[in-house]
Parts: C-alpha cells; sequence; structure tokens
C-alpha cells in the first residue's frame, strides 16, 4: 500500500499548558528555528541484534546479583513498530526506562522516598526483528507522586526511545496501563487534545502472550506516522 498521508499537528498538545505548570517556564517564547542536519546524523548508525547484550531486554536481571532478580509484578510487554500503512519497520532501536515496583528511578536526583531495588536498573533495549516485533521483560512500574499541584501523581508508564536508520530518528513516547484510573487524572496527559491521542498510549493487557505463574503480557504497538500515529513528545509530527 502507497500514499500519502498529511500530518495532522492538531493531535500533540500545544508546548504552553498553565496546569502542567512546568510548561510554563519550559514552553519557547520565540518562533521556532530550523536547521540542517548533517550528513552523520542522517546516515548513521544502522542498528543490528548483534549490537546487544544479552540481557538487554531483561529488566529483571540485567542489574540484578548473580541468582537475584528485580522485585514486583512481572510483565512482558511487546508490540510491532509500524508505519502509517501498517508495514512493520525493521532494525529499529527500541530503548525503555522506567521507575521501579514502588515508584522511584535510579537516579542521583530522585525526590521520591520509596525504596530503592539494588536488583533493578530501570532500563533495558531492543532492536526490532524483520517483522518490526519486539519484547522485552520487566516489573509494572509503580505510580509516583510529583510537584505539580499538592496531590498530582504520575500514573505507572515506561519511557520509550524509538530511533530509526540515523540519530536525526529520534521518537520519544510514554506507555501506559490499561485500566489506570490515574491516566485520567494526570495533567501532563491530560495536555493531550484528544480521547483517541492518549488511547495511543495506553497498552492492553494481552492474555494470550502471558506465562502462567509468571508474567502479565501487555500489548503496545508503535505507529511512526499517520491517523493512527502514536503520541510522541519530541516530534509531533512522527517521521
Amino acid at each position: 500500500m502507497t500514499g500519502f498521508i498529511p500530518r495532522d499537528r492538531r493531535w500533540h498538545p500545544p508546548a504552553l499548558t498553565p496546569d502542567y505548570k512546568t510548561s510554563v517556564k519550559r514552553s519557547p517564547s520565540f518562533a521556532p528555528l530550523s536547521f540542517p542536519t548533517s550528513l552523520p546524523e542522517e546516515t548513521g548508525p544502522m542498528f543490528r541484534d548483534d549490537m546487544l547484550g544479552p540481557n538487554d531486554s531483561d529488566l529483571i536481571h540485567n542489574f540484578a546479583k548473580a541468582g537475584e532478580s528485580a522485585v514486583g509484578p512481572r510483565i512482558i510487554v511487546h508490540g510491532r513498530v509500524i508505519d502509517e500503512f501498517g508495514r512493520p519497520v525493521p532494525n529499529t532501536l527500541v530503548e525503555v526506562w522506567q521507575a521501579n515496583a514502588g515508584g522511584r528511578y535510579r537516579h542521583k536526583k530522585e525526590s521520591y522516598l520509596a525504596p530503592l531495588d539494588p536488583n533493578f536498573g530501570g532500563c533495558g533495549r531492543v532492536v526490532t526483528d524483520d517483522h518490526g516485533y519486539y519484547e522485552f521483560r520487566t516489573i509494572q512500574p509503580g505510580p509516583y507522586p510529583w510537584p505539580n499541584t499538592m496531590n498530582d501523581w504520575r500514573p505507572a508508564h515506561i519511557h520509550f526511545s524509538v530511533f530509526g536508520h540515523s540519530f536525526a530518528q529520534r521518537l520519544i513516547t510514554q506507555m501506559y496501563f490499561e485500566g489506570d484510573p490515574l491516566i485520567w487524572k494526570c495533567p501532563i496527559v491530560d495536555t493531550i487534545p484528544t480521547r483517541e491521542g492518549i488511547e495511543s498510549l495506553v497498552a492492553a493487557l494481552d492474555m494470550s502472550r502471558a506465562i502462567p505463574m509468571d508474567s502479565l503480557a501487555y500489548k503496545f504497538d508503535i505507529v511512526l506516522r499517520g491517523r493512527r500515529q502514536t503520541h510522541f513528545e519530541n516530534r509531533p509530527e512522527g517521521l
């Protein structure tokens, strides 16, 4: 299938959304400028499976001590990276990072006083196969408070970075979990102007991929452009 699907920039929130208080200082005050990209930014790198470590896609064990594992509900997150026509996008580097089961990030500036799991690093990566498919194992992150108003909480989420065939083709987004009531109470999520845009970030529970007595599974397809495009934080137009 071929054709042209025009970009719809209304799909994404405006830069200035006062209810999300930090957007007031972060939003630009002047018109955007366009800078040409360099040749290395447009031509490389190319990603392959053999560039990854054996546990890069297993966040349960990739930072754990021998014989130990991360604490929390085990989950599998899987899906496909596809273009606007549903065609697979192979050899795409998908990087993820997240809070632990208590809602705490492994970062020196983290201010939330939830326990820090010594066996959980909170990051991993995988390269899509020839069918655009990716999969990783992790624990379900916990929600956490953030100082927007007196009682705002971020819903449980996983951050995604998706690279194309060059460093200039990087998209960033977040994945939420089906059924989480905090999604609809989050001021950051509320900046997205349509329910369809929000739902493009919600992973569906997939019991067909769950492992009995071990892990639940969630399915999250990433659409790079078009009418079903996933909401991306850094490039509203997608790729």
